[in-house]
């Protein structure tokens, strides 16, 4: 028999499984259905079903991790109650800001930073019961449905909203606090990228109550962008910022009759 090319992966859950059941238990806590009498019937036998098949996804990480199956699915779906709670105060709160909004039902089923705060909130609580891989697997899938990147290790409060929201990333050592709301193109990151330093807090902390707009990069583990604040479009943020703070990038926009430029403006895209 030839030998298999590549990179043998041992003691994994399989990928598809792992997805296959998150989008189960996105569609379990926010189901739509036109009979809610027999949904409600089925809603024991369903929970059943998804708590098994995260027990065998949970089965081949036991080679090599001490993890008690049973006791984890206990506890991951013991909080599911908490979590739809702030999934639902978060959809609200884009609704509530969002002029684009027109129901809470819309933000569910159509907003792609709603829908990736939902496996966020669900991956965050196997990353807290310390499930290796899995959360990653989660929080991938998202990222690479609507182009955002929020690592599970981030602790995230509550409401949060993420307006549009491709190209937003979280990395996984950010500290959100409640009322924040982001834009797109919004990079919380670390100032460096060292392999050594994987256990050290290396993303910002973003305080209560604060709005960053699009294309805003916010840096490094010390950086703390405290409460109230407002940062504008495209800052470039290092250093912490106090409450109240407004940031912004003052540029400087010529507008001029074309018919009058004589300089050729050529662009090649």
């Amino acid at each position: 028999m030839e030998k298999f090319p590549g990179y043998l992966l041992n003691n994994t859950p399989s990928r598809i499984r792992v997805v296959n059941f998150t989008q189960s238990l996105i569609d379990y806590l926010f189901p739509v259905t036109d009979d809610p009498q027999g949904f409600m019937q089925t809603q024991a036998a369903t929970h059943a079903a998804l708590k098994n098949e995260l027990m065998v996804c949970l089965s081949p990480l036991t080679a090599d991790a001490d993890i008690d199956v049973l006791e984890t699915a206990d506890s991951f779906f013991a909080s599911l109650p908490f979590v739809k709670d702030d999934l639902l105060r978060d959809a609200a709160l884009t609704l509530s800001f969002d002029p684009a909004a027109y129901s809470v039902a819309e933000v569910i089923l159509a907003y792609p930073g709603f829908r990736t705060l939902v496996v966020y909130r669900l991956a965050h609580e196997l990353y807290r019961l310390k499930i290796p891989i899995i959360p990653r697997i989660m929080s991938e899938w998202a990222h690479s449905i609507a182009g955002i990147d929020i690592n599970p290790g981030a602790t995230i409060g509550c409401p949060f909203f993420i307006d549009h929201g491709t190209g937003v990333v979280i990395g996984e050592t950010v500290v959100i606090g409640n009322n924040v709301k982001i834009y797109q193109g919004v990079t919380l990151g670390a100032l460096s990228v060292k392999k050594e330093e994987a256990q050290q807090k290396r993303h910002p902390t973003i305080e209560d109550n604060v709005v960053i707009y699009a294309g805003s990069t916010i840096l490094g583990g010390e950086t703390v962008v405290g409460h109230d604040s407002v940062i504008g479009g495209s800052a470039w943020v290092t250093e912490s910022v106090p409450p109240y703070s407004v940031v912004y990038q003052k540029t400087h926009t010529i507008v001029r009759d074309k018919r009058d430029f004589a300089e050729p403006i050529n662009f090649v895209i």
